[in-house]
């Protein structure tokens, strides 16, 4: 029987020790050392906090074809640090602005804004060397398709792009399927790209990345709702992030376009595709079911 919390609580676990290990003078040295204050603004980012929501989805979607959890955690280590450098970056003052993430300040707050850049550059660049080193998996061919897929994820047509199209918006307006769009990319393309991730892992075939492909776009547009539905109404104290912020810059939502009741029944048609993708897997796709649920449900 799949315990979700259990399996939640042990890769936050996982993912704290092994950053922690990996975020390290010693180990980010080469060529030259790595400078202090820019390894302190790193851990500052990435460590004591965050759900760990992509290195579970990696870890799940592996386990679909029997990889270990042990064996999909550089993986999954690697995604944590491109999302950790995203907050980074979208907390600047260019950007969203914010000064509290995970109920602290944020890097630029707690260092500078040009230390919290160059935070988020190196976090983005190691995350990289993590899927080319030998132990995330013995193929070279695999770890290279490991990295096409990372980078998708995380680049223009990905992450980037929808943090764009979200900037863009605030300006000019987005009509719902232009919002649509924008945060299946700036959302969904990292969330997309983890399920991926763990299934090139286990060696899916064209048609079982296919449909976990399926999958992750359907959870990927949970978790915006959700996340949409959270800014509206949860307080800053149980997010440990500043709320109602969308709606204060203009930004784009489909709660604003749907309402409160419409996005709500929105998400629970879109966790109902994302189920009904899993079908053909059976048992063993019962962590990602139970993912997209959390996602639907989660207060924070």
């Amino acid at each position: 029987m799949y315990d979700f919390p259990a399996d939640l609580t042990d890769v936050a676990s996982a993912v704290e020790t092994a950053l922690a290990q990996q975020l390290d003078n010693a180990r980010l040295s080469g060529p030259g050392p790595a400078p202090g204050r820019l390894v302190d603004s790193m851990r500052h980012g990435s460590l004591e906090g965050g759900k760990r929501l992509r290195p579970l989805l990696v870890r799940q979607a592996a386990a679909i074809f029997n990889i270990p959890a042990s064996q999909a955690l550089t993986a999954g280590l690697a995604v944590e640090m491109v999302h950790c450098y995203s907050l980074v970056h979208d907390d600047l003052p260019a950007m969203d602005d914010d000064d509290i993430r995970r109920g602290r300040p944020t890097v630029h707050k707690a260092y500078d804004e040009a230390t919290a850049i160059l935070a988020g550059d190196a976090l983005l660049t190691h995350a990289f060397g993590l899927l080319a080193d030998p132990t995330c998996h013995p193929d070279p061919a695999v770890r290279i398709a490991l990295v096409r897929e990372l980078a998708a994820g995380s680049g223009a047509g990905g992450m980037v792009g929808g943090q764009m199209r979200d900037i863009a918006g605030e300006q000019a307006g987005l009509a719902a399927d232009e919002i649509s769009t924008m945060q299946a990319m700036k959302t969904g393309a990292l969330i997309r790209a983890s399920v991926r991730i763990g299934a090139i892992l286990g060696g899916a075939d064209a048609r079982a990345l296919s449909v976990l492909t399926v999958y992750a776009e359907a959870a990927g547009r949970a978790f915006q709702l959700a996340d949409d539905i959270l800014d509206v109404t949860a307080t800053a104290e149980t997010m440990g992030k500043a709320t109602g912020k969308d709606a204060t810059h203009g930004k784009q939502t489909l709660v604003a376009q749907l309402g409160l009741e419409g996005a709500r029944a929105r998400l629970n048609q879109t966790v109902s595709e994302a189920l009904s993708a899993l079908r053909t897997f059976g048992p063993k796709a019962d962590g990602l079911r139970a993912t997209v649920r959390y996602f639907a449900s989660r207060e924070h």
